[in-house]
């Protein structure tokens, strides 16, 4: 809920662009919204309860991109799926006309882990688990979704809603770009967020500059003979070569 929150307040409480200018939303204070958003709490957390109990890994994730999709057009909100295979894009007009548009943006696939919570809302889908919590960042953007449709008359211009799929390891992202996203939904802007498990509830942290890291994936290939374990000596061994190239990039970071 508080995620949705913010979310919310992006678009309702910080800035939405006029012709002359930029213009704050004064009724979006934290408390206001709080209160608006309790009585969704609980459809949220069967929402998020649900998708938890059915994970699906990248660009598999079809009965979850369908869920978002279903839940969007009961909220009147305009739907395009296939975005990029998978990808959900969910578009919202404001009440009085406006000329910003701003994309809300968040993930929906669980990772190959075999889960061990005992929770009513375990994984049903063996060796597959929402362990990094694009569940609650689904779920989320949801709750944003649902309460800006409710409350059209609290910002000016367009929203979109993006749910891209496969951002473990499947350029889910990429994908969508390759699409025409942006060529399709126009944005000023777009925001995301990620959950973290230390941050005490309530409270989130954001900085100036580049914020999150990003892996990469990248191949060497070590070239030699094979041999005997009885004749070594007549082998170049290169899985020691490659063992010992392994530790040297550990000490890249540590030394």
């Amino acid at each position: 809920m508080y995620c949705s929150l913010i979310f919310i307040w992006v678009i309702s409480g910080i800035v939405f662009k006029e012709t002359d200018g930029y213009v704050v939303n004064e009724k979006a204070t934290a408390n206001n919204l709080l209160e608006l958003l309790r009585p969704m709490q609980t459809d949220l957390h069967v929402i998020r309860q649900d998708i938890h109990a059915h994970p699906e890994t990248a660009m598999k994730e079809i009965r979850t991109s369908a869920l978002i999709a279903n839940k969007l057009k009961q909220w009147g909100i305009n739907v395009t799926e296939n975005v990029g295979e998978l990808g959900v894009v969910g578009t919202l007009k404001s009440e009085e006309s406006g000329y910003s548009f701003i994309g809300l943006r968040a993930d929906m696939d669980a990772l190959e882990i075999i889960e061990q919570n005992n929770v009513s809302y375990i994984s049903t889908s063996p060796g597959v688990m929402h362990a990094c919590g694009h569940d609650g960042h689904a779920t989320m953007l949801l709750g944003a979704a649902k309460y800006l449709s409710e409350h059209r008359n609290s910002f000016r211009g367009t929203v979109h809603f993006i749910f891209q799929p496969a951002e473990e390891k499947r350029n889910g992202a990429l994908a969508m770009i390759n699409d025409g996203l942006f060529d399709r939904f126009p944005m000023d802007s777009i925001y995301g967020l990620h959950n973290a498990a230390g941050i005490p509830v309530g409270q989130f942290g954001t900085r100036s500059g580049p914020f999150m890291a990003a892996p990469d994936i990248w191949n060497v290939t070590f070239r030699g003979s094979g041999g005997h374990g009885a004749t070594p000596h007549f082998a170049t061994d290169v899985t020691v070569l490659a063992a010992q190239f392994i530790l040297s990039l550990q000490t890249i970071i540590s030394r």
